[in-house]
């Protein structure tokens, strides 16, 4: 019986690492992904508003005693899947507004996150609505997912408005470019590309 302990505790110990690894690699995806397809400003914010979404996340289920497992694994990884969607719809409306809207750079992403207030509230309202059923009604292992979920789209609905943006603002002032000019070069890079 000891043997067994100790194997199903060295494998359980295996699927956690394996599982941060990938967690750590997707967190890494995220950031590559937003950078080719956005400024590395838009990089930044979207990194931290996913490593501060998992963080509290985490957090909040290590503070109400819950013990981390697979199942919250998945739950981590959903979340951030959902906050990373939530946070390029917000820059997808920033760099529209960029390249249209004159005016103070803040001014314009404010606008912008204006915009898409009330989408990401109704999406959000819904899902939670969802998930809030499921951990109200559903079998253990689904309460704990579901919970954590939860938590995770609070804070990630939280993340895409109030931190991502203001990270974006935040990181092009401290390298003392215009978010503007770099939106507007990345745009023209291609056409100058095709023109040659």
């Amino acid at each position: 019986k000891a043997d067994a302990e100790q194997v199903s505790s060295s494998l359980g110990e295996e699927f956690f690492t394996s599982s941060l690894i990938a967690l750590g690699l997707g967190m890494l995806g995220i950031f590559l992904y937003i950078a080719s397809r956005y400024e590395m400003s838009f990089a930044i914010g979207g990194l931290i508003a996913l490593a501060h979404d998992v963080l509290i996340t985490i957090g909040a289920v290590v503070l109400f005693g819950g013990e981390l497992s697979l199942i919250h694994v998945g739950a981590i990884l959903t979340v951030a899947g959902y906050s990373v969607n939530d946070t390029i719809v917000v820059f997808d409306r920033i760099r529209e507004n960029l390249r249209s809207q004159r005016g103070e750079v803040a001014e314009v992403i404010n606008g912008a996150i204006n915009a898409t207030l009330s989408r990401t509230i109704l999406t959000s309202l819904t899902t939670i609505i969802t998930v809030l059923i499921l951990s109200l009604f559903g079998s253990a292992a689904l309460k704990d997912f579901s919970v954590m979920i939860l938590i995770g789209l609070v804070v990630g609905t939280f993340s895409s408005m109030f931190v991502a943006p203001p990270v974006v603002m935040w990181w092009s002032r401290l390298r003392g470019s215009n978010l503007r000019r770099e939106m507007l070069e990345s745009t023209l890079e291609p056409e100058v590309r095709v023109a040659r």
